[in-house]
């Protein structure tokens, strides 16, 4: 199993644990506070807060880490794109009805984990190249 050491993940895998930590205690202390201007039920924002803060702490240890596993990496990559998906899903099936700020909250974090995916697979590639050179 190859390994990955690059600054540059390093640094985008730690600025995702900042905004997942920022944003989980967001939805898990102030979802009344937040539910209506958003437009987003405490019940759903609630759980993703509870959900976000601890994976935000699996993502900064990761950043700290001088080397990370290939297969780790494509593991984030993955779930970044599923978020994204699950995200615009929320809203498109229905299963939410957020106010104007609320979308573009929804949209902004589900484009937000697009670009964090394509800069984790950036890193990928990159690794690889080096591999191969």
């Amino acid at each position: 199993m190859t390994e990955i050491r690059s600054n540059f993940l390093r640094t985008v895998i730690a600025l995702d644990a900042a905004a997942c930590g920022v944003m989980g205690a967001a939805f898990a202390f102030d979802a009344g506070w937040l539910a209506e201007p958003l437009g987003l039920s405490p019940a759903l924002m609630q759980p993703v807060g509870l959900f976000l803060m601890p994976y935000a702490a699996v993502l900064a240890w990761l950043a700290s880490r001088p080397a990370l596993p290939r297969p780790v990496v494509w593991t984030l990559v993955g779930f970044n794109i599923v978020w994204a998906a699950e995200s615009i899903g929320l809203v498109a099936l229905g299963w939410a009805q957020p106010t104007t700020l609320g979308l573009a909250v929804v949209v902004g974090q589900a484009v937000a984990a697009l670009v964090v995916a394509e800069l984790q697979y950036l890193a990928l590639r990159r690794a690889r190249q080096a591999a191969v050179a």
